[in-house]
């Protein structure tokens, strides 16, 4: 499904999409691996986003939960950045079923 080659080539734009999504939609918009983990990253973006808003909203209840979802986005973020690295396309837990970008 994924080109060997295409994986070993974009590595960098697929581990770069967990910190800044927006990088390979522009630098590797050919590729099809650096786009799958571009597509994670801004899902992975989206949901901290408004895991944030949400929950500090929330009085007391949210506020204490906010930490924990920070370090859940991070965890999700290392996992991406992990599955990047070793050239697989496996979905973020929780979140990587939805596709923003096509």
């Amino acid at each position: 499904m994924y080109d060997s080659s295409d994986i070993q080539n974009n590595k960098g734009m697929a581990i770069l999409a967990y910190i800044l999504f927006f990088i390979p939609l522009i630098a590797a918009k050919d590729s099809k691996y650096a786009m799958y983990h571009a597509n994670q990253g801004l899902t992975l973006f989206l949901a901290c986003v408004v895991a944030n808003v949400v929950l500090s909203i929330i009085p007391i209840i949210g506020w204490i939960l906010l930490p924990l979802a920070n370090l859940g986005c991070c965890v999700l973020a290392i996992l991406g950045i992990v599955a990047a690295a070793q050239g697989q396309v496996k979905p973020l837990p929780l979140i990587g079923k939805y596709t923003i970008l096509k």
